[in-house]
């Protein structure tokens, strides 16, 4: 076995991206740090997300922490701004996207219980304080990450990346009709 070399890299990936049906988008709800939102931005387009809501004080993707750890891949996500979390969920449903917010909150159910597909948006919030009340409230479900260890949290852009990946994982493993 050997590594694959750019060529072999980019059929894997078309591959995967034949495979991949549905749309899948974010909400950043209140995110405070550059490097966090770069982090999702990252995973975003790697993921193939296509759209991105900013809300309330969350960097824009041209601050310089953003970019710095975004490198050049927010091309390929498109970005809009809103007021807060609940406009953008509002903006979010209204372009056809389920909405499911990543919380630990009183009623979530495990991000894999949940049925994913086809068009999922995911709002995260703050790396402190989590969604704001009226971006949980306007979310169409609650999902949380179930965690083993003795850590009761992950870090906002661990979290989002893992949350993207199950939102993929479900659509590469559920049958087709």
């Amino acid at each position: 076995m050997k590594q694959l070399d750019g060529t072999g890299m980019k059929r894997l990936h078309r591959e995967w991206r034949r495979r991949t049906p549905g749309r899948l988008a974010l909400v950043l709800d209140g995110l405070g740090t550059p490097a966090n939102v770069g982090a999702i931005v990252r995973s975003a387009a790697a993921y193939r997300a296509e759209d991105l809501w900013l809300a309330g004080p969350t960097p824009d993707l041209g601050a310089a922490g953003v970019q710095r750890t975004a490198l050049g891949t927010d091309r390929y996500v498109t970005a809009r701004r809103a007021v807060d979390g609940a406009a953008a969920v509002d903006a979010a449903r209204a372009q056809g996207y389920l909405v499911v917010g990543v919380e630990l909150a009183d009623g979530a159910v495990p991000l894999h219980e949940l049925d994913l597909a086809p068009d999922v948006c995911l709002a995260v919030g703050h790396e402190d304080r989590g969604l704001t009340a009226a971006c949980l409230d306007a979310c169409d479900a609650i999902g949380y990450l179930p965690l083993l260890g003795r850590i009761g949290s992950l870090n906002v852009a661990q979290a989002t990346s893992m949350a993207l990946y199950e939102v993929r994982r479900q659509s590469w493993t559920t049958p087709s009709p």
